[in-house]
């Protein structure tokens, strides 16, 4: 399967954290979607905003008590996801008047990348925004793993 443009929603804490624990019925499509990026069927996008958002995540150590993985090595593992995302720089604030007024600055980098869609546990508030890309897909992780199985 050619590779889909996709923009990775901004982790929730314990999203974030759940990919890197051993086990879980949470954490497993985590897994898969950062394979299936690392094996290059997504194209993951990313922008300096996000780009903060995992930072900041990894450097909660509190999240990550009881992980199999030292930090080095979670580090290891987001270094190698951004090896693979595609930059893309966002010249355009579309204001899609979210609930997490924070989150807007997913749609945009969705739209500066053309993605064909943003994968989020948080579909239900994505696709509540005013301001609607009818090329744009909310899906959650699931959903798109769905579809890569076909």
């Amino acid at each position: 399967m050619r590779s889909v443009p996709a923009s990775l929603s901004r982790p929730k804490p314990r999203e974030g954290a759940a990919l890197f624990r051993r086990g879980g019925r949470q954490s497993e499509p985590a897994r898969l979607l950062l394979r299936a990026c690392l094996e290059r069927r997504l194209e993951p996008l990313m922008g300096e905003a996000l780009f903060a958002d995992y930072e900041s995540l990894l450097a909660r150590d509190a999240l990550f008590e009881g992980c199999q993985l030292t930090a080095s090595e979670r580090e290891a593992v987001l270094n190698a996801f951004l090896s693979v995302c595609r930059w893309s720089p966002i010249y355009f604030l579309w204001r899609a008047n979210l609930r997490d007024e924070s989150a807007n600055h997913l749609i945009e980098l969705a739209v500066a990348g053309g993605a064909r869609a943003i994968i989020t546990k948080n579909v239900r508030d994505l696709r509540r925004g005013e301001l609607r890309f009818p090329d744009l897909r909310i899906l959650a992780p699931e959903e798109l793993l769905k579809e890569l199985s076909r």
